[in-house]
């Protein structure tokens, strides 16, 4: 049996599938908002147009995007930056007979959660009800995880309501993010994460890896249920949106003489809709019959197993051990931002239940030592441990401690093992570098700039430099907003006319190039105007090795010297 789940779109925005709430104040960007969601990234326009004649949107349509931005809309919008991954994940054989064999049905019977009759609850729950294919591919990317994350929501003695959450949240995808810095399947904002344990460094993002993202969610969804005395639509509305700001609307309408039911409350328009979302979707399932919806079906049996590996280790070679490509692999560990596993943990790693012994045993015939490819690197005059730690894609501590270096000193001559990938860059295509890179590769106007920030440069300078959005030149780099920005760091700017101002910069073009019969690598780099280093640098060549016709080559052509 097949099971395919979203692990990677394309980072193009083709519109935004979005539920109706009560309009207030949008306090989204709030500092003190700890926790921020979104709806998933539609792909159908005419859904999109459906539900904003239903609201009144506005809807703002150009050649690649389409938006709906609307005052009744409360949510904030996610991106969902996948496409579908296919992955075997149960075996072949018919697994022994169970009471109850979807997992939908088993959160069904347990529901506790009174649903009210309210008018932002009923808004919520037409929107799902006319748009079944939204179910349909939550439940694809939900199949993986989901026994999982009911089972550890029964052993902490939690709603089952809760199973329901993530599709609020993110529709299920590990690798949807918001411009509120929020990512993951539970949408953590950096700062909540690591006070949840959701370690992040440039190896490896906690908020993305299910199992961590979870365990966390949990601990903070029980402070916050203790903390509210026992309200749990007062505890979701502070997830969404910070508890200080809840507690704050509390106090309010005590001081008011007002109620302070949740439905009384003066929160953001996102948290206003936020709660009854997660109630709709309760009652529907509850009442799946009664309202003829067809709720995808979920296997009620684990089918993924969480293996403790010990070390660092090329996550190219794991797949293999696993018998899955790198793809499907990483879509089952989505934390780990680069080829490898972070070397300092966790050292564990998710892979189909049916292939966890042939895994474990392959791990056990390896030698730690043997599961990253090393180099002997010469280094060369002018070489620092950041240049040479940026060429082989890996971080300066790390070659520090291969090396037992207590500093940065380097001399010309000297010698030094450096861990590098066993595959392509191209092969990680879920690593976050392949993640920003498509990204920043979307044609989003006529023209790419490259931006090279230099000290003092900000999203909002850079935005009326260039004309353009702060959202939009945040969201072009995979980037929030509120992003700090790294000196050197290279942003893309899309622009459709060229300004004076503009013509002295570099203005680049992507292209694909085929090579054909005589091409050679110096050929090309002088057809185009380019480097040959940049060319064996965009795609990761050996410039020693001949080329071979029809291979595809990614250029980048500066426009202005063409």
């Amino acid at each position: 049996m097949k099971y395919i789940f979203a692990a990677m779109l394309p980072l193009v925005l083709t519109g935004c599938l979005v539920t109706p709430s009560e309009t207030t104040d949008n306090a989204s960007n709030s500092s003190e908002s700890e926790h921020e969601i979104g709806h998933e990234i539609e792909n159908t326009s005419q859904e999109n147009f459906a539900f904003a004649n239903d609201l009144s949107c506005n809807v703002a349509v150009d050649a690649d995007h389409t938006y709906c931005e609307s005052d009744a809309e409360g949510v904030l919008p996610v991106v969902h930056p996948a496409k579908p991954v296919e992955l075997t994940l149960i075996e072949d054989e018919v697994p022994a007979p169970i009471e109850i064999t979807n997992v939908w049905e088993r959160v069904r019977q347990s529901l506790t959660f009174a649903v009210p009759d309210q008018k932002r609850v009923e808004n919520q729950r037409r929107w799902y009800l006319r748009h079944p294919s939204y179910m349909k591919r939550v439940s694809k990317r939900a199949e993986p995880f989901l026994y999982y994350i009911v089972e550890e929501l029964e052993k902490a003695n939690m709603p089952a309501e809760l199973a329901l959450l993530p599709i609020v949240e993110s529709a299920f995808d590990p690798f949807a993010y918001s411009h509120g810095r929020a990512a993951g399947m539970w949408q953590f904002i950096p700062g909540t994460g690591k006070n949840y344990g959701m370690k992040q460094t440039w190896w490896y993002d906690g908020r993305r890896d299910v199992i961590a993202s979870t365990e966390g969610a949990i601990k903070y969804l029980q402070r916050l249920h203790k903390l509210f005395d026992g309200n749990w639509l007062h505890a979701l509305a502070a997830y969404n949106s910070g508890e200080g700001r809840v507690m704050r609307a509390i106090r309010n309408n005590k001081r008011r003489g007002k109620p302070t039911d949740f439905w009384s409350l003066d929160l953001p328009r996102e948290t206003r809709a936020y709660v009854p979302k997660l109630l709709a979707l309760s009652d529907i399932l509850a009442n799946q019959q009664e309202y003829t919806f067809d709720w995808p079906e979920i296997s009620n049996q684990p089918v993924i197993e969480i293996v403790d590996v010990g070390s660092q280790i090329d996550l190219a070679m794991a797949a293999k051990f696993a018998g899955l490509t790198t793809e499907e692999l990483h879509a089952l560990n989505p934390g780990f931002n680069r080829w490898a596993t972070d070397p300092d943990g966790p050292h564990r790693l998710v892979v189909p239940k049916r292939v966890a012994e042939t895994f474990t045993l392959a791990l056990q015939d390896t030698d730690p030592k043997d599961r990253l490819n090393w180099v002997r690197h010469k280094v060369k005059s002018g070489e620092s441990l950041g240049l040479i730690a940026n060429k082989y894609h890996t971080t300066i501590d790390v070659i520090q401690s291969i090396n037992g270096m207590k500093n940065n000193v380097i001399y010309a001559n000297d010698y030094l093992l450096v861990p590098v990938a066993l595959k392509s860059l191209e092969e990680y295509s879920l690593s976050a570098d392949q993640r920003l890179a498509r990204t920043q590769a979307q044609k989003k106007g006529a023209y790419q700039l490259t931006h090279k920030i230099k000290s003092g440069d900000t999203f909002w300078d850079l935005s009326r430099e260039y004309k353009v959005s702060v959202r939009e030149l945040a969201k072009w780099n995979g980037m929030a907003p509120r992003d700090p920005l790294m000196l050197g760091k290279d942003l893309v700017v899309w622009v459709n006319k060229v300004s004076p101002q503009q013509t002295d910069n570099s203005i680049m073009r992507k292209l694909t190039y085929t090579v054909r019969n005589g091409d050679s690598l110096s050929r090309i780099a002088s057809k185009f105007k380019v480097s040959i280093s940049d060319i064996t640098k965009w795609n990761d060549l050996n410039s020693k090795r001949y080329l071979q016709p029809g291979q595809k080559l990614k250029l980048y052509v500066d426009v202005t010297r063409t």
